[in-house]
């Protein structure tokens, strides 16, 4: 009998800590998500929920959605991606002009990229040339800073500098979080929707450590996802995609170059040639 006694508590304790242990997982946010009225409440909330992972409520009044979720599981970033691409722009996301296209009349919006207008005619006028202004640099090369800074980290792994690598992924990752989704139109938009996450994910990995195998690994992958972005948006700048066969147990390596010499990332001065040219982009 106290044996029987004694398993239960320790069954309840364990049940205690594993409850204790999720509720510490459990995420709460308020984020802005765009919306027209209460029609649009249910196709908000579906696209966000997943079940037994995340869970949305929007108000249609303050246009504000609240996320719970489980951060083990999910992430605010990647609730909002499929929020936008059902339709409705966020804080995060700016929604495919095609997909806001198809959204019932009921439900369409002002969208925020349309600037309100100012009472003050001389102060909306500035505020105008500096948005022109800013969407112009944008449009020249929205990329052009992720891609400059993927490149010092490519030559960082090249010279076997851990620690410097570190610092170029964490200026990297700052990059990419300063890329404006209205600079990305067409294909290249979807196609940045579904790789940010991991570009960044990618980049703060190899900013926090200094162990060059480890930040050789992400740097695969990331070099992957910048493929696929640079593919979907030509940025003007001359490209070479290139590959590396004995990286990884020979299942080979990829990354981009800004010379069409080969300077081996993932083996440095151990095979600093290894490898070939495969792809040219402009």
């Amino acid at each position: 009998m106290k044996t029987t006694s004694h398993v239960l508590m320790i069954m309840f304790a364990l049940l205690s800590i594993s409850l204790v242990a999720q509720s510490c997982n459990i995420t709460t946010e308020s984020v802005k998500v765009y919306g027209s009225n209460e029609r649009c409440r249910e196709e908000i909330e579906t696209a966000g929920n997943q079940k037994n992972v995340a869970r949305v409520s929007w108000n249609p009044e303050s246009k504000t959605a609240t996320l719970t979720y489980d951060s083990r599981q999910t992430s605010k970033d990647e609730i909002l991606k499929r929020i936008a691409l059902a339709g409705f722009d966020n804080e995060l996301y700016y929604t495919p002009d095609d997909v806001y296209e198809k959204l019932a009349p009921g439900c369409k919006y002002e969208r925020p990229r349309k600037m309100a207008l100012i009472p003050d005619g001389k102060a909306n006028l500035r505020h105008d040339s500096q948005q022109a202004a800013n969407a112009d640099q944008q449009k020249t090369s929205p990329l052009k800073m992720i891609i400059d800074r993927y490149l010092a980290l490519k030559d960082a792994l090249v010279e076997n500098n851990g620690e410097l690598a570190s610092k170029k992924a964490g200026e990297l990752a700052g990059a990419i979080d300063k890329v404006s989704m209205q600079s990305l139109e067409g294909d290249s938009h979807q196609v940045w929707m579904n790789v940010k996450s991991e570009l960044a994910e990618h980049a703060e990995h190899i900013s926090q450590t200094k162990n060059l195998a480890h930040q050789r690994d992400h740097f695969d992958g990331l070099s992957k996802n910048l493929y696929r972005l640079v593919k979907a948006h030509p940025t003007g700048i001359t490209l070479y995609y290139q590959h590396c066969p004995m990286f990884n147990e020979g299942k080979g390596g990829d990354w981009l170059s800004g010379e069409n010499t080969i300077r081996n990332p993932f083996y440095g001065s151990q095979m600093l040639t290894c490898g070939k040219t495969v792809e040219t982009l402009k």
